[in-house]
């Protein structure tokens, strides 16, 4: 009898133990999932086909879209800046790089005159309007509606001119 009244004691607590432990698995798993999704849905920064510019375009965020090269000198100075904006600002601005020898049919339908060369498109997807002159902007209307098409920056930019853009297009830099 008294096998059994301290088997009985010692149920709850092998219970108690046992659920400690499925929690904790339980817990790991669900943190490995959670992390497992970030990953697949972080946006990665290189564009490869007219959808990915399209689903960046209809994000509900201002967009920054780099045409330029892998073997194109400034290109390459601006990739690093590139690259930390793309993690940084996930949820608060769209930013790309478009290598236009790997990829020519994607700049088929932008006024692309040199490398580097950005883009910039409002949270509608429709081309930045800059009220400050010191951005060096050639806007760019359509030949026959006379709307305004894209708003470009020819060259290479820095990360200060980068995020001085994204302020005034909305985006909460820290």
């Amino acid at each position: 009898m008294s096998a059994l009244r301290s088997f009985q004691k010692t149920l709850p607590g092998r219970v108690a133990i046992l659920l400690l432990v499925a929690l904790s698995i339980g817990g790991i798993w669900l943190a490995k999932q959670r992390q497992k999704a970030l990953e697949e849905n972080a946006v990665t920064l290189h564009v490869t086909s007219a959808k990915d510019l399209a689903a960046a375009l209809g994000s509900g965020l201002p967009v920054v879209i780099d045409f330029g090269a892998d073997s194109c000198a400034p290109c390459r100075e601006m990739a690093p800046v590139l690259e930390e904006l793309n993690r940084t600002l996930q949820g608060k601005a769209v930013i790309r790089f478009v290598d236009v020898w790997k990829y020519p049919d994607l700049v088929k339908d932008y006024p692309l005159r040199v490398i580097p060369t950005q883009f910039f498109f409002d949270r509608d997807g429709k081309p930045f309007k800059p009220s400050d002159a010191r951005f060096r902007m050639i806007l760019y209307a359509d030949k026959d509606s006379r709307q305004h098409a894209f708003t470009a920056h020819e060259g290479g930019m820095t990360r200060e001119q980068l995020l001085a853009v994204l302020e005034e297009m909305g985006v909460q830099v820290d």
